[in-house]
């Protein structure tokens, strides 16, 4: 089973490749959206990301923004759905 912090770090690094943003602006609470890092395409490539790389499913129901804020939610999210 996957440690939290390998989450925290794929998805980091994630963020930064697709974002093309320094990996120092990308921080376990940093607000992706607020902070303009990703936007709504961010947002499908995320879903998408997290989808293929964890095997999970994210429900229509489930697409809220305090699920996907930072990259401490989007870990918590994915390890409730691993759980």
């Amino acid at each position: 089973m996957l440690q939290l912090s390998e989450v925290k770090d794929q998805l980091k690094k994630f963020i930064v490749e697709t974002a093309f943003v320094p990996a120092d602006k990308v921080q376990d609470d940093t607000l992706i959206f607020v902070e303009g890092i990703f936007d709504s395409m961010g947002f499908l490539a995320l879903i998408n990301f997290i989808e293929e790389n964890f095997k999970i499913k994210a429900a229509d129901s489930e697409l809220l923004e305090g699920n996907f804020e930072s990259v401490n939610a989007i870990a918590g999210f994915i390890g409730s759905k691993l759980n």
